[in-house]
């Protein structure tokens, strides 16, 4: 490719402000203005302008190049060199060089130690994803000079996978919801921000939890790292429930087990612990408490294992709601969820690290979430992997597509380590071990694992993206079905009768007709279909008859289907009727009621004409001995229960 002089790109720069084609970025960054006076300035603007890129996307792979410590242009010779034809095509060779940049850049730079806290960090990440929304030199700038930069669910799953702390291919989608919720479906950067400080607070927390000597000597056996702990503050106490008794205590979870130390006067008892890791046949749900063993209050988590005599029933209370009590389930089950995954498909040493470093990082992301979200609008299991996964249609598939990529990786490993990174991200492993901690008894040493290969690759859907792009499919349609279903299910009989009615429509207006034939309101119309029916009867063709009606049926549903297929199902309007008290609602369920009697007595009454008709039994005076007298009243005195 033909590279432009100095001179020329300069001029080409100075156009491009001049002209106001970066006024969208001026007006709000003076970062960017700083990077094209620079690169104006620069002997070598030159080879930092790539042609086929737009102005951000540039801006973005010249800060990638200094990361990298190469120029642009190098990185693009790379890049042709290593990318296969299909990468390189022109429809789509913009964005895949552009990834191809941000997932090298972001490899190397997740490895230094406090990279979340650094602000050119998060700037550079939410840039990417920027730049990936308009990445050729054709696309035009998303917003307006007086609009803020935000970023599409498309870029921000793309991206964002890379850093495995940030974000995972399996809940990207759900955490992007999360983060986008009220700013109509885009992320803001302010939001950006928060949750990336967010997730360095949980981190430096993660790694400052304390424990007392007890508990320190048994989890040390096996290396465990403490995860969460709760019970510590007075004012959100743990209690444990043993049959009628309650105790006050600390609950705490590693990556293994849940450990609950019961509060004495000065100091805290010998810890029981909880085993997740160990195929116990564990039961970990939620669980209904209240005093002297009473079930009022759903706040509380039942452990069930083989190796309890009786369960565990740990509550969290809270004055409302149960939000604290659904985190914690959650992340219990994360961990158990994950050494079943692991015990399921026989994951060993780097591999095992690196599954159990993926319930971590979940664990981190919903601490994170919590801070800058309202807790109650925050479906916990929804952004935890293993849980997510336990839920969706098809999960079973995605825990067998991440066991495939674990048993490649030291594949992959070695093709990475031959193509220095290559066009791969960072490793969920490699991200919890840059963040200070270690996890699992592996004594693989950290060089030996390098740059492992990620779940995103260039220009490409990996493996893992489709099995968890078709799961999501199959569950939003069945979310759809049931949010149909759901749809007519109303509370208050009134509201429901309603309903019925509205349903019944086409039934109803069909009865009336048959009543106007049969009352001869119109005598031409009735005339006609008696002399029709009486026809069809005396040839003997009412069996043929209804054998039409339903072969007409058919005939209508087949053309339905295929007229309105695509079109939206007109919805059913329904007039809600006018809101009730109490009094006004229990009159009008006594008033049903009476009808529903009255509506079973006057079918008795028929019936009972009937079996008079079919026995010739004529009605005599009698005395009737039944609780009610209306059937005899209604008969000539005539009853079963009567005694002649």
């Amino acid at each position: 490719m033909a590279t432009p002089t100095v001179s020329k790109t300069r001029s080409m720069l100075e156009g491009l402000v001049r002209e106001g084609s970066f006024k969208w970025l001026l007006g709000k960054r003076s970062s960017f203005n700083e990077e094209l006076q620079e690169m104006e300035r620069s002997p070598s603007a030159g080879r930092n302008w790539i042609a086929e890129l737009s102005p951000l996307a540039n801006l973005v792979v010249r800060r990638c190049s200094k990361i990298l410590g190469v120029s642009a242009s190098e990185l693009q010779e790379s890049f042709n060199a290593e990318a296969s034809d299909s990468l390189k095509h022109h429809s789509c060779y913009a964005r895949n060089f552009l990834e191809y940049c941000c997932f090298r850049a972001l490899a190397l730079s997740t490895q230094v130690t406090g990279h979340l806290g650094d602000k050119k960090f998060r700037r550079l990440t939410y840039d990417m994803m920027l730049a990936w929304e308009t990445p050729a030199v054709a696309c035009q700038p998303l917003l307006n000079v007086d609009e803020d930069f935000t970023v599409g669910l498309e870029a921000f799953s793309r991206i964002a996978p890379a850093v495995p702390i940030i974000a995972n291919v399996i809940i990207s989608e759900n955490l992007f919801e999360v983060l986008s919720v009220g700013t109509d479906g885009r992320l803001q950067f302010s939001i950006y921000e928060k949750y990336l400080s967010g997730l360095e607070r949980a981190i430096k927390k993660m790694k400052t939890q304390s424990d007392s000597s007890l508990l320190s000597t048994v989890r040390l056996l096996r290396r465990e790292k403490i995860l969460e702990v709760d019970g510590t503050v007075t004012t959100q106490p743990v209690l444990e429930h043993v049959g009628i008794s309650t105790w006050p205590g600390r609950v705490t979870l590693t990556d293994h087990a849940l450990y609950y130390e019961a509060l004495r006067v000065v100091s805290y008892d010998k810890p029981k612990t909880y085993d997740l890791a160990d195929d116990l046949k564990q039961i970990v749900n939620p669980e209904l408490t209240g005093p002297w063993g009473t079930r009022l209050f759903d706040k509380a988590v039942l452990y069930k294992s083989i190796s309890l005599s009786e369960p565990a029933v740990i509550e969290f209370p809270e004055l409302k709601g149960h939000t604290r009590r659904d985190y914690w389930l959650a992340v219990i089950r994360e961990i158990l969820f994950v050494h079943r995954f692991i015990k399921k498909f026989k994951i060993s040493g780097v591999e095992r690290d690196a599954a159990l470093s993926l319930a971590v990082l979940g664990i981190l992301r919903l601490q994170a979430i919590q801070e800058i979200i309202s807790v109650n609008s925050v479906h916990c299991e929804t952004l935890l992997i293993f849980n997510l996964c336990d839920q969706l249609p098809g999960g079973d598939l995605i825990l067998e597509t991440l066991a495939n990529i674990s048993s490649l990786r030291k594949l992959d490993r070695t093709n990475s380590d031959k193509t220095g990174g290559g066009m791969h991200s960072i490793s969920a492993r490699a991200m919890v071990s840059n963040l200070g901690f270690m996890l699992g008894t592996s004594s693989t040493d950290l060089n030996e694992a390098g740059l492992v290969v990620g779940e995103t690759a260039v220009g490409e859907m990996s493996s893992l993206e489709k099995v968890v792009k078709e799961s999501q499919s199959s569950f939003k349609k069945a979310v759809l079905a049931q949010e149909t279903v759901d749809g007519v299910k109303v509370d208050g009989i009134d509201t429901n009768l309603a309903v019925m009615k509205e349903l019944l429509l086409p039934v109803m207006e069909i009865g009336r007709w048959l009543i106007s034939l049969i009352h001869w309101d119109d005598p031409m119309k009735s005339l006609v279909f008696c002399l029709v029916l009486t026809y069809i009867i005396w040839r003997g063709w009412l069996g043929y008859t209804f054998g039409l009606m339903i072969i007409l049926l058919a005939i209508f549903m087949v053309l339905t289907r295929f007229c309105n297929q695509g079109r939206p199902v007109d919805e059913i309007k329904v007039t809600a009727p006018p809101p009730m008290n109490t009094v006004e609602q229990l009159l009008a369920v006594q008033d049903a009621i009476s009808q529903a009697e009255q509506f079973i007595q006057d079918g008795n009454i028929v019936l009972l004409k009937f079996r008079g008709l079919l026995l010739s039994i004529f009605p005599q005076v009698s005395l009737c001995h039944s609780p009610s007298r209306i059937a005899c009243l209604r008969f000539s005195n005539f009853c079963p229960l009567c005694i002649s």
